[in-house]
């Protein structure tokens, strides 16, 4: 296929991916259940943190953790208590324990009653082009008060060649707005325009299949060359192709 082809290729099977249906097999039902923007975003957030491996176990251990939360994630950021807290220690997704999880409450609860909440913490480091420098300060503010140093590595840095893939995916869910409701675009502040495409297993192969990668790793160079690719196809929304790649790779072995 020639670039005009690809493109036309993509456009479709973006189109075939983004629609409600596919809410129903992706995490990012977790945060539809909630309609107050703090709860959207909190329950989008830590959903999105622990999106490694099956993604039915993903489903379903959030929704572990949103009960463990009474179903009100920003009221209980604000306000649990250490016993509270101490109700978390049961949680387990994979490497990520009740430890980490009461590190990421007291974190987000530092965000919200400190620095104003997370869409304000991203949009103020956000390039024009990139969000990339936003995850990096997002990191170090997040990790400003006492924190477990095994915590810190289920917070991804692009600027130490982290493809960052659950954050991106995250602030994809927060800040592109589409016309059949699956992305939220409740974050005003940034543009769809910012954003970097989620660069996963799927992605990646997906997109080396189509030659818009040439590079092997999954890592930060590897995803500035997908942005890249991707933003000469459409630079007002370019990460709508994540549903194009993911599509291909996870339902159809493309």
């Amino acid at each position: 296929m020639n670039k005009k082809q690809l493109k036309e290729f993509l456009d479709i099977k973006a189109i075939q991916y983004n629609t409600v249906d596919f809410i129903d097999t992706d995490p990012i039902q977790i945060p539809h259940q909630f309609s107050k923007k703090e709860d959207i975003e909190i329950s989008a957030y830590l959903t999105a943190t622990i999106a490694w491996g099956n993604r039915k176990s993903i489903i379903n251990n959030a929704s572990k953790m949103m009960a463990l939360f009474g179903n009100t994630p920003h009221d209980y950021i604000l306000h649990a208590s250490t016993k509270n807290l101490e109700d978390l220690n049961s949680f387990v997704h994979r490497t990520f324990n009740g430890e980490d999880l009461k590190q990421f409450v007291l974190s987000l609860r530092n965000i919200y009653t400190k620095h104003h909440g997370l869409e304000g913490l991203f949009a103020k480091n956000a390039d024009d082009n990139s969000l990339q420098r936003s995850i990096h300060e997002f990191k170090k503010i997040f990790f400003e008060i006492d924190h477990l140093p095994r915590t810190t590595k289920h917070v991804s840095d692009p600027l130490k060649n982290s493809a960052a893939k659950r954050i991106n995916m995250f602030l994809r869910w927060m800040v592109r707005k589409d016309t059949t409701g699956v992305d939220f675009g409740i974050w005003s502040s940034l543009n769809p325009s910012q954003l970097s495409c989620p660069l996963d297993v799927h992605t990646g192969n997906i997109a080396r299949k189509l030659k818009l990668l040439k590079r092997k790793q999954n890592d930060g160079k590897a995803l500035y060359e997908l942005d890249k690719a991707l933003r000469n196809f459409d630079p007002v929304d370019p990460v709508k192709y994540d549903f194009a790649l993911f599509g291909l790779g996870a339902f159809e072995g493309f």
